[in-house]
């Protein structure tokens, strides 16, 4: 078997370009007529917001024509001076248009701004006018190459301004104002667009729109718990103040138990273990492994309590702390785990918005922690279109805080058709976390497992492993017994313990152990049929099958931070053989963004375009023909995101194993190489000499792992080891050995003594 590499070298990087003069798409058009409904469009937005005086600026829905690249946005239309059209976008979501998903993209402006650019399209209209009513795309070219700063004395406009606006106007297809909100049964955390207002602010606003609420209603300054009647004024008076509202008394369900006996199996005193969080219900200190756990009931105690309460804790934490003992086929290698167990629910209905308040407050005064379980889940389907408020409160304190939760995908009600698909609930829907479904002991998908994708895209859950079914359960501890039970919240803790593990023992960065866990889950075969339950497919259940691989593999990590616009390395020395490269290959990036819940669907702020291969005259010749970087190619933004997961945070190119391999051939270069390109949702600020991406923070950690996979039937790793070394700029190669590093870890906290006695 041998072990995984770490490869430490140099990355070199290269800052992002200024755009060029705007364009048209080939064989794209512009007419008079496109600029007069634009014109008609926006000024009965104005008509809309000059007769209702309201309390809040001019919120403005584009509906685009298709799904469009940040690039394809609208720029010089409805943008404020000094200021890109880019700046006011306080939404996204997406609709069907002519059997196809659209973007529409919600703007917060103000009336002068709604003014002036149906001035910019009135001044447009006439130079169009003037060269015939309409332009193609080799007319926009042809005029804007014309050495004049204006293209007509008399419009008021540059060239560049009369370029984007034509570009503008092709992909727009309308100006709107949304009208129409579904109702709520029941009391509904309600997210509105984000009008720049504090809490306070926020509540002076609803009160003006004569909903009564309080400082203590809201989540943050634009989530707010509202009952069906509150709910009911809001859209009455505000409907397109309104981005999505999810019902927040959201029940829980857990999934039942068969009780076997009383007999507690026996368990040593706790040492210097790692340390996971669990969000919970209540915990049993009566529990055989008590000692190993940390207990906070951060409950209400004027709730109440039940002794159902203290079940589904209980058996989480059994499997994190003591699992193996429980399950022995399930013997993950890992060893056991102390745990500090929060309770924030109770059995059946809780409220979202008292969940979420609790957990903000534990991750933050429990900075020491770094992995999280998280088995709880709303029976509610998450929107298709705006992330869940759990799920952006977790993506926050990710970011915020270095953490990674693990959570459960939801389980099926059981009055639910185990035949009919169902979309996976809060906060499943967490794009930095790690979501598990369960798997039969078949290794198929549970018959009570939910799906993805989140937000028409993003792929979840991330991964899956056993969590029991109907023929064979899982082996947990509940108050005063151990039970059989099944379900996605029995799943995820095994996940948990060797996402800790890989951290705190194996000394790995999250990012890293991530991409490690669904690398090692993807394995050589097609996506799988079930991607949509199963992720990216089942994890190993040995820790040694994730961090060893066959004599004929080589899987190795890089890692580090993304400052500039490109970041790459094109010198890995992969062993050739006879001329040619007989391997298979695979890689995985993982990277946990900052995300803006008021983006909807365009949720990611960052994208982490990966390109990894071998290296040709040109540059890379990477696995999956990722095209994107290619200047000659054109790639729209649906293909981008389809083939390439372009803004998902998650990228995975892979060989699929077939019956006849073709050694690859070398294209001139002896090295394979990858390149990451990083893009904004919101433009950064141009430096001093006009070029976009500078090197201002930490940057954006990532974590890489390659696995190759030698065809010839030799064992290459030592050999890919030697090359490494003998670079001119030589990397540095760790090797990550799970002996040295558990004796590391262990000698790391022992305790030394020193003598006072001086004896010289």
């Amino acid at each position: 078997m041998n072990n995984i590499l770490r490869l430490k070298g140099k990355f070199q990087t290269q800052k992002g370009k200024r755009p060029g003069t705007p364009m048209l798409p080939a064989r794209a058009e512009v007419t008079t007529d496109d600029v007069d409904d634009r014109i008609k469009q926006l000024q009965s937005v104005y008509d809309f917001w000059n007769e209702r005086k309201t309390h809040v600026f001019p919120l403005v829905e584009v509906h685009y024509r298709t799904v469009v690249a940040k690039s394809n946005r609208i720029r010089q239309l409805l943008s404020a001076p000094g200021k890109s059209a880019n700046d006011s976008i306080v939404g996204a979501r997406f609709e069907p248009a002519d059997g196809h998903d659209c973007h529409v993209i919600t703007h917060y402006v103000t009336m002068p701004v709604i003014e002036s650019t149906i001035a910019d399209l009135q001044s447009c209209r006439r130079i169009l006018e003037r060269h015939g009513g309409t332009i193609d795309a080799d007319g926009l070219a042809t005029l804007t190459k014309t050495g004049l700063d204006r293209i007509d004395s008399n419009a008021g406009l540059s060239k560049t301004a009369f370029a984007q606006i034509v570009r503008d106007i092709y992909y727009v297809r309308r100006f709107d104002v949304k009208q129409h909100v579904d109702k709520q049964m029941g009391r509904a955390l309600v997210t509105i667009y984000d009008t720049g207002r504090n809490i306070s602010q926020t509540v002076e606003l609803l009160n003006a729109l004569g909903v009564d609420v309080i400082s203590a209603n809201l989540l943050d300054s634009t989530t707010i718990s509202m009952t069906p009647d509150q709910y009911d004024v809001l859209i009455g008076a505000a409907p397109y103040l309104v981005a999505m509202s999810l019902k927040d008394l959201a029940q829980l369900e857990f999934e039942p138990d068969i009780a076997q006996d009383e007999y507690a199996p026996s368990i040593p005193e706790p040492g210097n273990e790692p340390i996971v969080g669990v969000i919970d219900t209540r915990f049993d200190m009566h529990a055989y492994f008590s000692e190993w756990v940390e207990y906070h009931d951060e409950i209400d105690p004027e709730l109440g309590e039940d002794p159902s309460d203290y079940v589904h804790g209980t058996e989480v934490t059994s499997l994190i702390v003591d699992g193996p003992e429980l399950n022995p086929s399930l013997d993950d290698g890992c060893g056991r785990f102390r745990v500090r167990h929060f309770a924030v629910a109770r059995e059946g209905r809780n409220s979202s918005f008292a969940i979420l308040t609790a957990i903000r407050r534990i991750v933050a005064a429990n900075r020491d922690i770094t992995v999280w379980n998280l088995s709880l889940g709303s029976a509610l389907e998450v929107s298709e279109n705006a992330i869940s408020p759990e799920a952006a409160i977790l993506d926050k304190l990710q970011n915020e805080y270095g953490v990674i939760f693990i959570v459960a995908g939801t389980n099926k009600l059981p009055t639910d058709d185990r035949n009919k698909p169902k979309r996976i609930g809060a906060p499943a829907d967490s794009i930095n976390a790690l979501v598990v479904n369960a798997t039969s002991i078949l290794r198929e998908p549970a018959d009570y497992t939910r799906e993805g994708p989140v937000l028409h895209f993003f792929r979840k859950p991330d991964l899956s492993c056993f969590g029991g079914d109907d023929i064979e359960r899982m082996a947990v501890y509940k108050p005063n017994s151990i039970a059989l039970t099944a379900g996605t919240s029995f799943a995820a803790p095994w996940i948990t313990r060797k996402m800790a593990y890989l951290i705190h023992v194996m000394n790995l960065s999250r990012e890293t152990a991530k991409a490690l866990l669904i690398d090692s889950a993807s394995g050589w075969g097609t996506f799988p049929v079930h991607g949509i339950k199963l992720g990216y497919g089942i994890v190993p259940t040995r820790i040694q099958d994730i961090l060893t691989t066959p004599s004929n593999e080589i899987r190795f990590i890089l890692e580090g931070s993304v400052n500039a616009f490109e970041t790459y390395n094109w010198r890995i020395p992969v062993p050739i053989v006879n001329g040619k490269y007989p391997y298979m290959a695979r890689a995985t990036l993982c990277y946990l963004p900052k995300c803006d819940k008021n983006q909807g669907v365009d949720y990611t702020d960052t994208e982490l375009d990966l390109q990894f291969g071998r290296m040709k005259a040109n540059g890379i010749d990477p696995l999956d023909n990722n095209v994107q970087s290619d200047p000659t190619a054109r790639t729209y933004e649906d293909d981008a995101r389809r083939l390439y997961r372009k803004w998902d945070n998650v990228k995975h190119v892979s060989d699929i194993e077939k019956t006849r391999f073709v050694p690859r051939t070398t294209r001139g270069i002896p090295y394979w190489g990858f390149k990451i390109r990083k893009t904004e949702r919101f433009d950064p600020p141009l430096d001093v000499n006009g070029t976009v991406g500078t090197n201002a923070g930490d940057g954006m950690r990532f974590g890489i792992v390659v696995t190759l996979r030698g065809m010839d039937g030799r064992n290459h790793y030592d050999e890919f080891k030697q090359n490494c070394q003998l670079q001119e700029e030589p990397w540095i190669v760790e090797e990550i050995d799970m002996n040295t590093n558990i004796e590391l870890y262990r000698e790391a906290d022992v305790d030394i003594d020193f003598d006072d006695n001086d004896d010289a």
